[in-house]
């Protein structure tokens, strides 16, 4: 049984279009998370980062910079590879949602004033991936069952 559920979460109808869809978003959130965890790419870093979850009201900041962080470091980072595509793209795509009602929505659509259109593009590609699978170039389809 647990097989079955493993092989479940693996599986994947999807074709070459999922590595399309899962590089460059993965890249986007893993690029994100390493803003957030460790400061590259210009990012505030970890401190930083539960400073500025803190002072807009989530807390406790230290822990929602760990989880915001490690979900779009971490799960783009699995997206990339085509690892738990399912799992990664749903923790990526609840980030995705928690940052647009909680950073983005009162700010409108557009993204040149700080709007949600762009997690919201994001929370809905990390959705279609949940949905089909990492796809025929992904490490999930090389370890399920359904390559015998």
């Amino acid at each position: 049984m647990q097989t079955s559920f493993i092989n479940k979460i693996l599986a994947t109808q999807a074709g070459y279009a999922a590595l399309v869809l899962r590089v460059p978003v993965g890249l986007i959130l893993a690029a994100h998370g390493a803003q957030k965890l460790f400061g590259w790419f210009g990012g505030n870093g970890l401190a930083g980062t539960a400073g500025w979850l803190a002072s807009i009201g989530i807390e406790p900041g230290y822990l929602m910079a760990i989880l915001a962080g490690g979900a779009e470091f971490f799960g783009g980072l699995a997206l990339v590879l085509g690892l738990l595509t399912r799992p990664a793209a749903l923790v990526s795509a609840f980030t995705m949602l928690v940052a647009i009602f909680s950073v983005h929505i009162s700010n409108g659509l557009f993204m040149s004033n700080n709007g949600y259109e762009y997690a919201l593009t994001l929370m809905v590609a990390t959705l279609a991936l949940m949905i089909q699978g990492g796809g025929h170039l992904s490490v999930d389809k090389a370890i399920s069952a359904q390559h015998v």
